[in-house]
């Protein structure tokens, strides 16, 4: 990125390394829609900036202080790279280690993985071996779309045989509803329009796909849930209206998840009388993908297991020498993109 609404390539000096950190050869990477809205401004300028932060690679160097990672090793980093010593992070919240959203460093705070070489903080800590049996372009997923899919899922407390409505079935819409089956969910509703992803929907564990073009998706859940709304919500799009929609379709004492992007406008608005004018006692939580090794670690676990197949949301494949071109399939969500894979030399 070298300034905002404007990419390209360009050469830069390798990356130094501290004694905890690492140097990583890209091997496979991701773009995210999260890229777009950076490229377009929604956390101010980033001038000079190299975009990305879902990818895998091959350890090239490590500092002095790496014990559990040596030159050679397969890994996938997590899409955020905590600071472990953080007062937040000793506090449970690693994401927002270093200030709000402090632990997004990647194409935030420093250069991102769209690069031959990318450098990662603490190493031991945000970085995790991928088991032989796992190849790159699923591990790649872990980095984000299910860290942080699995996230809305974890957050939203879906009791076991409780009912959950997922507003957007995006790559990481989908890998909530993957969650919330994996979760014990006992009725899923997805809400989306695109046919392709509602297949999708429907693959990863969707009883239910409401088309929201063709129906009142507030009106449709209600009457299936006999007018109590779903025990859980997850705004999985970044919109204010879905976020208004999981408040009005959330029973009272439920839970909305939020892990959408809002990239546009200044406000969320909650609907007053459908929050109980706020004593509904509907909880709503937020978060930033959790990263760390630990979670990579049992991220590569359900992949090892064959629990889910991320791979199905993989659209187009490019190699590196196309980045501009995949930058600007992936920002115009042209010829039905869901998730576009990078290969490097």
């Amino acid at each position: 990125m070298r300034t905002v609404g404007e990419v390209g390539m360009t050469e830069k000096i390798m990356p130094t390394l501290g004694p905890d950190d690492a140097l990583v050869r890209t091997t496979v990477a991701m773009i995210c829609t999260s890229d777009s809205h950076t490229v377009h401004g929604s956390i101010g300028p980033r001038v000079n900036m190299t975009l990305g932060h879902e990818a895998v690679g091959i350890v090239s160097e490590v500092g002095s202080n790496v014990k559990l990672f040596k030159p050679g090793d397969r890994v996938v980093v997590g899409a955020i790279t905590p600071n472990w010593l953080d007062p937040a992070s000793q506090g449970g919240h690693s994401s927002q280690s270093d200030g709000p959203l402090g632990g997004w460093k990647f194409s935030n705070t420093k250069d991102g993985v769209f690069a031959e070489y990318f450098h990662v903080n603490q190493a031991d800590a945000n970085m995790a071996r991928i088991p032989d049996s796992v190849q790159d372009e699923a591990a790649v997923y872990c980095a984000d779309m299910m860290s942080t899919g699995f996230m809305g899922a974890e957050n939203a407390h879906i009791p076991t045989g409780g009912t959950v409505a997922i507003f957007g079935q995006g790559p990481v819409g989908l890998m909530a509803t993957a969650g919330a089956r994996l979760r014990g969910a006992g009725f899923i509703i997805a809400v989306e329009n695109v046919p392709p992803r509602q297949e999708l929907a429907k693959y990863y564990g969707a009883d239910l796909v409401i088309d929201h073009t063709r129906e009142n998706a507030v009106r449709k859940i209600m009457e299936i849930t006999d007018g109590e709304g779903v025990d859980s919500s997850i705004e999985a799009i970044g919109s204010d209206a879905a976020f208004q929609n999981c408040i009005k379709v959330t029973k009272p004492g439920g839970f909305v998840s939020g892990i959408g992007y809002h990239g546009d406008g200044e406000f969320v608005h909650i609907p007053r009388t459908d929050w109980g004018v706020g004593m509904a006692e509907k909880t709503i939580v937020t978060g930033l993908c959790p990263g760390g090794r630990l979670r990579m670690e049992r991220l590569l676990r359900i992949l090892e297991m064959k629990r889910i197949d991320p791979t199905k949301m993989t659209t187009h494949k490019f190699h590196f020498d196309e980045m501009e071109k995949a930058f600007e399939i992936m920002d115009k969500k042209l010829d039905g993109v869901i998730k576009a894979l990078i290969f490097f030399p």
